[in-house]
């Protein structure tokens, strides 16, 4: 039991990685601010805005609203 369960832990630690990286690029592209944009977001750039004062909550709840349907 022991070492399956240690494969298992090994197998999400291998792919947490993707995760992390996920999250990052969503940061990057959605909420970190770019000297070189003027201060916008590549997503505003882009004419996408994400309101209210916790981004990530907003994009979190607007992902959940479009999952449901």
């Amino acid at each position: 039991m022991k070492a399956k369960a240690k494969k298992r832990l090994k197998l999400l630690q291998q792919n947490s990685w993707h995760i992390k990286l996920k999250g990052y690029q969503i940061y990057h592209n959605y909420i970190r601010e770019h000297e070189g944009l003027d201060g916008k977001t590549p997503a505003e750039a882009c004419g996408i805005t994400i309101e209210g004062k916790n981004k990530w909550k907003t994009l979190i709840q607007n992902a959940s609203k479009n999952n449901d349907g």
